[in-house]
């Protein structure tokens, strides 16, 4: 089976505004690269984007469903390819990139409501980042779905 005929993954992300309009950025523990990113994953089986996206939520910074708002949802899914080098290494080969639903969210909590030290811990580092910062604090290869994503909530935020 060639990459092209691989599916895309499902998952869901989520841009975490704070009250200034900053926007939650975390430092993957698995990675050595200064990249930066949004929360986001997989949407399990039986599950919609919204509630994958407030479990991701949760799971990745500690944050609950009762301290968001959820001021929109992307009109439409984001996909992006995975670059060769991590072809066939990421989610045991089984799909080629990523297809997204996003959603803005605001985070109605304070900063000591975070904890990045949860169970299953993917980040080692996180910050509040301005809307302008997220395309250069992303990996090369999701730089233009970030952009799509900060183009369509900037309004919002």
């Amino acid at each position: 089976m060639s990459d092209d005929n691989l599916p895309y993954r499902p998952c869901a992300g989520v841009m975490l505004a704070n009250r200034d309009g900053r926007i939650f950025v975390g430092q993957r523990l698995d990675s050595s690269s200064e990249a930066w990113q949004m929360p986001q994953g997989g949407i399990d089986p039986g599950e919609d984007a919204e509630e994958a996206a407030i479990r991701e939520l949760g799971e990745e910074t500690g944050v609950h469903g009762g301290l968001v708002e959820i001021i929109a949802r992307s009109k439409t899914e984001h996909f992006y390819d995975l670059p060769d080098h991590l072809m066939g290494k990421m989610w045991g080969g089984k799909y080629r990139g990523q297809r997204q639903y996003w959603f803005l969210m605001r985070f109605m909590g304070e900063d000591s409501d975070i904890n990045i030290a949860t169970k299953h811990q993917e980040f080692r580092a996180w910050r509040w980042a301005e809307l302008d910062e997220l395309e250069t604090l992303i990996v090369p290869f999701k730089r233009q779905l970030y952009r799509a994503v900060v183009e369509e909530f900037r309004p919002l935020v």
